[in-house]
């Protein structure tokens, strides 16, 4: 039997949010507004992880991230988000990670202070995984859209595998006979709503590995010949591409199965993630009282933008 439309209304929706590290003061806020002031939010809406990595941690992949936390902040930072139960996700997708980079300390000991049963990883390369899963059998294991698998065969592959979540290339947020496909196991997806890439970018497996190089060398070097790189990005420059998924899409998304979303950012400007929280998270009415709380508690505590 199908689900009654009451049963679809009261499916809650998870929401997985970028920068836990780089937005650790915005994210803080918006995930205690929601606790605080629900009726600011739309209805069953939960974050459901908070992504990214720490500063010049190796193993990371997508965008690089140069630089370096000292012990005790990281264990302030994931403190923070053990006591509101929300998990951390580590980007431990470096498409270039060999046998060679596993036994790096900083890695490692950022995997250990972490280790609670709750957090996560996303990872793209099996050398790494095989040696997370065994080392680090406390964690849950995503499939990362860094995979670039833009079939359906390719897609039901990693879904008979042992991941908590598969997160769906961009470029199939549209495709009516995946979609269809994938309705059995949606809770099993994660979707990309407002990916800023081109789509069908015939560079981003190249982007993907540049930025990978960039993180094991330490060096930003020259940046990558994007053509996204040709005008700061914006969140209303998001909306115009083929894939972004808008408000009025998510309940047929979610009528179907699939209540896991992620909102891009790592990278991005602080005011452009914080426009998408507002736009996909608030109602209507809330989402001038959530941007004016936000804004103040963010002056308020120093955090520049």
């Amino acid at each position: 039997m199908g689900e009654s439309r009451e049963e679809k209304q009261a499916r809650e929706v998870y929401w997985h949010l970028p920068g836990f590290c780089v937005f650790f003061y915005l994210n803080q806020i918006i995930i205690h507004l929601m606790r605080e002031h629900p009726e600011k939010f739309m209805p069953g809406y939960h974050v459901g992880s908070v992504y990214g990595t720490f500063p010049g941690a190796i193993w990371n992949g997508g965008r690089a991230v140069i630089g370096f936390s000292a012990k005790g902040d990281m264990e302030k930072i994931l403190g923070t988000y053990d006591r509101l139960e929300v998990p951390v996700r580590f980007t431990w997708t470096n498409s270039l990670i060999e046998e060679k980079h596993l036994n790096d300390t900083y890695c490692n000991l950022i995997m250990e202070l972490a280790d609670n049963g709750r957090n996560q990883v996303l990872v793209n390369r099996p050398v790494l995984e095989d040696y997370l899963r065994r080392t680090y059998p406390n964690y849950k294991f995503i499939s990362s859209t860094t995979k670039r698998i833009t079939t359906l065969e390719g897609v039901l592959e990693e879904l008979k595998r042992d991941y908590l979540l598969t997160v769906l290339d961009y470029d199939l947020n549209k495709n009516e006979e995946v979609l269809k496909a994938l309705e059995p196991c949606a809770d099993k997806i994660e979707i990309l709503v407002d990916e800023i890439c081109y789509p069908g970018c015939k560079k981003r497996a190249d982007h993907y590995r540049a930025e990978s190089l960039c993180q094991l060398t330490f060096d930003k070097g020259t940046p990558f010949p994007c053509p996204n790189r040709t005008q700061r990005p914006s969140f209303e420059e998001a909306k115009k591409r083929p894939a972004f998924l808008g408000r009025e899409d998510l309940p047929a998304y979610i009528d179907r199965g699939f209540v896991n979303f992620k909102i891009v950012g790592r990278g991005l400007p602080m005011d452009m993630v914080l426009d998408s929280y507002l736009y996909y998270l608030t109602t209507d009415e809330g989402r001038d009282w959530v941007r004016e709380r936000t804004e103040k508690d963010l002056t308020r505590l120093g955090v520049r933008r």
